[in-house]
């Protein structure tokens, strides 16, 4: 850490510092360095502050405690790490996650004035439950009283945030990132599918993403699972079957089964197509 230190041995031996150094206000291990460089890159490719202005005016302060080599370090990775986090055109509301944050601490309820997507403004009271960052937004997840149920709402569409008056308690254990996926995974869409999937259901946890849909144990043994899902465009869906490693059965809709053989009938073309074309390429003088 760079902190100079001398020892006496013997009896009465010591470890002491040099004499006349002072320690900084602040000290951190290499470990530590990295954790704080690379939650900086994330604040800066998640939007936190305006532009990169907050997280250079962090690494400013980090950097007159740090030691020479902990301080390259810091340097190196906030220029090389980059994440793919925000799509173009996002606008974060650094403002609402920290009052938001807050209100979750505290379990204060909030009054939110809201702008969903192509509808007028709403306000409502709303008890914050968690904060996530899901597919490329931020959301706060809880129970909207002007709904009267859990909702989720993505913090560049809120308009205002201001204390309200209230407590709450939260459900215990919430997790705010599992409820966003789930609600993704059960969202009411133009088709039901239901897949028995001929995998364990830990394998097929490991291998899905939750948005596909939920999954339950089928059948007397535990060599089957049930995949549930709402789907709008089956042919995305027969590709995602497609894809898995495990063989599967659809229960419902039959449409599902029209569009897996068109999926096989275009895979197996392209494969003829692709053969012919090797073929006639090594054959060519």
């Amino acid at each position: 850490m760079g902190v100079p230190v001398v020892s006496e041995r013997g009896r009465d031996g010591a470890y002491r510092l040099v004499s006349a150094y002072k320690l900084p206000p602040m000290m951190f291990s290499d470990e530590e360095a990295l954790a704080l460089a690379v939650g900086l890159a994330a604040a800066r490719d998640l939007g936190l502050g305006h532009g990169s202005i907050a997280v250079d005016s962090a690494l400013v302060k980090l950097e007159r405690v740090l030691p020479d080599a902990l301080k390259n370090r810091l340097r190196a990775v906030g220029r090389a790490v980059r994440i793919d986090a925000l799509g173009p055109g996002t606008v974060f509301h650094h403002q609402a996650l920290a009052l938001l944050s807050e209100a979750v601490l505290k379990q204060q309820r909030v009054h939110l004035r809201y702008q969903p997507e192509a509808a007028q403004s709403t306000q409502r009271h709303l008890d914050a439950w968690g904060l996530a960052f899901y597919l490329r937004h931020w959301y706060v997840v809880g129970y909207c009283h002007l709904r009267g149920e859990q909702r989720a709402f993505r913090l560049d569409r809120i308009q205002s945030v201001e204390w309200f008056a209230a407590s709450f308690a939260p459900p215990p254990n919430f997790d705010a990132l599992a409820a966003l996926r789930h609600g993704v995974a059960t969202l009411k869409r133009g088709h039901s599918v239901e897949i028995v999937l001929h995998t364990p259901l830990d394998s097929a946890r490991g291998i899905l993403h939750a948005e596909l849909g939920t999954l339950e144990p089928f059948g007397t043994h535990k060599q089957h699972v049930l995949l549930r899902s709402q789907v709008d465009d089956l042919h995305w869906f027969a590709r995602e079957l497609a894809s898995q490693p495990f063989r599967f059965e659809i229960r419902k809709p039959r449409a599902l089964n029209a569009a897996m053989s068109q999926l096989a009938t275009h895979l197996q073309s392209a494969a003829r197509y692709s053969h012919r074309a090797t073929k006639d390429k090594r054959s060519t003088p």
